[in-house]
């Protein structure tokens, strides 16, 4: 059995710094409704911003890395994320907000794919573990990331958030430095792989992967309409306070981060496919519900099956991605691993446009809707091959 690399940790801790500025995007949302009178529309295209950028530059950093790799994008991600959400208190104009919430995203971007190409070479064997451990830094990010900016909007100094630019600098410091020993640990890995499959041509499944889009774009979308509108549907529906709103998605996230590791290693054992299907499943009937509620207590207990539904396919789809595209690891990291957390956010746009003529219930009714596409998408999904094969050898 292939040792689990404790390094794993360190893109875990840079995963943490690129999210937890990104989440804290949507917790600030009815900060700038209140001082920048903003509507719903406008709100939601602070998110538009945060994702676009990164939408667009993730697959192509992905591309471009699996052909020159570049080391120094995983520690660059972390800096541009957090100097970014530094300068957003020195800012009152709506478009500068604008730019700093899409170069905030673009950190994220620069950081994804080639860090989780990092990991999959180090993973061996237990990739589901190893993704979840590293998305694991993602979630726990987009959990404290709200906590931290909504204790800095609504109870602290706005000011605050100069300590996301200050924590993902030594975050980056502390990558930067392991960052040789791991590259010539994952140079000799590439020439034991060569040699062992010396003959064999790995082709990309893009049939597959393409129908593992739909599954990206099903569970993509109900994150980030999670991400965006929680707050302001326990602020505005449930009559909550903003500090609560801010809570609520804080919970998500926590347990979010929780279930994404333990979702990678039941992966392992019971198969990626599988997963991903009785998360759909899941996923319908709960926010179902949730977006019906009128009760913050019943709400949030709903919450914790949200979080399974929404997380413990984390991993399964990334690792999926990776096999499918196996001749473009980068690229599909990029996509699979990047737009999870972003492609859903094209769609927030329009459903703040949704909220404002129609009400946040009616709007959100796109999270059980579009959880049906996700299931029947994953019923169209098989486990490749060479995983099958992989996991065979190296167990």
């Amino acid at each position: 059995m292939h040792r689990f690399d404790p390094r794993i940790y360190l893109f875990t801790l840079g995963h943490f710094s690129v999210d937890w500025a990104q989440g804290a995007i949507p917790a600030l949302l009815p900060y700038f409704i209140a001082t920048c009178n903003l509507n719903y529309q406008d709100a939601g295209t602070l998110i538009f911003a945060n994702i676009l950028l990164s939408s667009i530059a993730q697959p192509v950093f992905g591309y471009y890395a699996d052909r020159v790799s570049k080391p120094w994008f995983v520690p660059a991600g972390p800096i541009i994320s957090g100097v970014s959400l530094a300068v957003l208190p020195f800012v009152t104009d709506y478009w500068l907000i604008f730019l700093c919430s899409m170069f905030s995203g673009f950190g994220s971007a620069v950081y994804h794919p080639e860090a989780a190409r990092m990991v999959n070479g180090l993973a061996g064997a237990q990739k589901g573990k190893a993704l979840g451990a590293f998305s694991v830094g993602g979630n726990a990010g987009f959990a404290v990331g709200p906590m931290f900016a909504g204790f800095c909007a609504y109870v602290f100094d706005i000011h605050g958030l100069v300590f996301y630019g200050v924590l993902n600098v030594v975050a980056a410091l502390l990558i930067h430095r392991y960052m040789s020993g791991i590259l010539a640990d994952l140079a000799k890995e590439k020439r034991a792989e060569q040699t062992a499959h010396a003959g064999l041509v790995q082709e990309n499944d893009w049939p597959s992967f393409g129908k593992l889009s739909l599954v990206i774009l099903a569970r993509s979308t109900g994150f980030c309409v999670c991400n965006a509108f929680i707050p302001l549907f326990w602020i505005h529906v449930l009559g909550t306070s903003e500090s609560t709103g801010s809570f609520a998605l804080t919970l998500l996230f926590t347990l979010g981060a929780f279930i994404t590791y333990f979702g990678g290693i039941l992966s392992d054992r019971l198969g990626f496919i599988k997963m991903l299907r009785v998360s759909f499943l899941v996923m319908i009937p709960v926010m179902f519900l949730l977006v019906r509620c009128t009760d913050a207590i019943v709400a949030t207990i709903l919450l914790v099956p949200a979080a399974f539904a929404l997380f413990a396919p984390y991993s399964g789809i990334v690792v999926l991605g990776q096999t499918y595209l196996g001749k473009n690891i980068a690229f599909a990291s990029g996509v699979t691993l990047g737009l999870q957390g972003t492609l859903g956010g094209l769609v927030t746009p329009l459903v703040g446009r949704a909220a404002d003529s129609y009400g946040i219930v009616t709007a959100l009714q796109i999270l059980w809707l579009v959880a049906v596409l996700g299931a029947v998408a994953s019923f169209t999904l098989h486990t490749p091959e060479s995983l099958k094969k992989k996991e065979k050898r190296e167990a």
